[in-house]
């Protein structure tokens, strides 16, 4: 299964409530990828540009896209990015087959 990596940002709002209710928001995170089949494999606060960074596994990038909706329609988010990760050997393979692709530049 593919995996993905999200790097997100609270409202102001959200740190208030959670400093009010501290929770972990470990357990919310692996409740919605495991309703589509997927896994929770890490989560992070940091400092800097994101408060948080999550490792997903997921089917397919059509559920990875139905958990990163539901969660920013929640509306408790102010930032929400998720990058699909390749593998070392999904690259290698894409890497061949970049080799069939005969590209032009713009303006070539």
């Amino acid at each position: 299964m593919p995996l993905y990596l999200t790097r997100f940002s609270y409202t102001p709002e959200t740190w208030a409530r959670m400093i009010a209710h501290p929770e972990d928001r470990r357990v919310a995170g692996r409740e919605y990828i495991e309703t589509l089949g997927g896994q929770l494999h890490g989560f992070w606060y940091a400092f800097g540009a994101h408060d948080a960074y999550a490792l997903w596994e997921a089917p397919d990038n059509v559920s990875m896209a139905a958990v990163a909706l539901a969660i920013t329609g929640g509306g408790a988010l102010s930032s929400f990015e998720t990058t699909v990760l390749l593998s070392v050997e999904e690259t290698l393979e894409a890497l061949r087959r970049a080799g069939q692709v005969a590209y032009r530049p713009p303006g070539a």
